[in-house]
């Protein structure tokens, strides 16, 4: 039986990004998308409990061969159980890939993260998860320069598996050939300036959500956000165990 590759993102099951990752992987199993029916960025782990949900299959998916599509209604994190419980029918994904997302996901930006949301459910899942992320942004940005990383960073996870409870967060720079790949820490920092103030023409204040951020530390060879800016490829590997252990509160 070929291995089963079950991809998902948070720009929806149109992107561009997810597309062009499931045409990187599609002669290395079946490939099943299921993906949110429009952009969902920023949503993390949030799953929809007010509302049904829906799922439809798109007619012809991408033109891949051993590849379904299917759009959700719901967030991320969403898809990923109604994959796992709806659409397989019992069959569990050999590995879950996330993205390739527009817009990278590194340092403190995964904890908003759609994308990273679909591999820490994985993860949650007991599947191996890897989640693809660059810096362009590009509604039809050109992945092509991805294709051999990707292959050999899904063939390795998918021959040797990953630890219980450890994902990899995969984030590439702007750039159509790279310096490296380096294994990575998570930069800290902070989002400034994150709110827009605004007038309406009837005199009501509204607000935009928009920031910069600001590294801590990126000036660290050993982080995510240091590798980025000089050209590598950052592999964060990320734990679902979110506990201090090197930390005891005592009352």
């Amino acid at each position: 039986m070929r291995p089963l590759i079950l991809l998902s993102n948070d720009d929806g099951y149109a992107a561009a990004g997810i597309r062009q990752l499931a045409d990187m992987v599609t002669d290395m199993g079946d490939v099943l998308v299921v993906a949110p029916d429009g952009g969902r960025s920023g949503c993390s782990m949030s799953f929809t409990s007010s509302v049904p949900l829906s799922l439809r299959k798109i007619s012809g998916g991408y033109g891949l061969p051993h590849t379904e599509v299917y759009a959700c209604s719901g967030t991320p994190c969403d898809c990923i159980k109604m994959a796992m419980h709806e659409v397989l029918g019992g069959r569990r994904p050999d590995i879950v890939l996330a993205g390739i997302n527009h817009g990278d996901n590194a340092a403190v930006n995964l904890h908003y993260s759609g994308t990273m949301a679909v591999a820490i459910e994985g993860t949650l899942k007991g599947v191996p998860s890897v989640a693809f992320s660059s810096r362009k942004i590009e509604a039809q940005a050109d992945f092509s320069a991805l294709r051999p990383t990707v292959r050999r960073i899904v063939q390795k996870v998918m021959s040797q598996g990953l630890p219980k409870g450890v994902c990899l967060n995969v984030n590439y720079p702007d750039a159509e050939s790279f310096q490296g790949i380096r294994s990575c820490r998570m930069d800290m920092g902070d989002w400034v300036n994150e709110l827009e103030r605004r007038i309406d023409p009837r005199g009501r204040t509204y607000y935009w959500v928009t920031g910069s951020y600001e590294s801590h530390n990126g000036h660290d060879p050993a982080t995510d956000t240091w590798a980025l800016d000089h050209g590598y490829i950052a592999i964060t590997p990320i734990q679902i165990d979110m506990t201090a252990h090197d930390f005891q509160f005592e009352v």
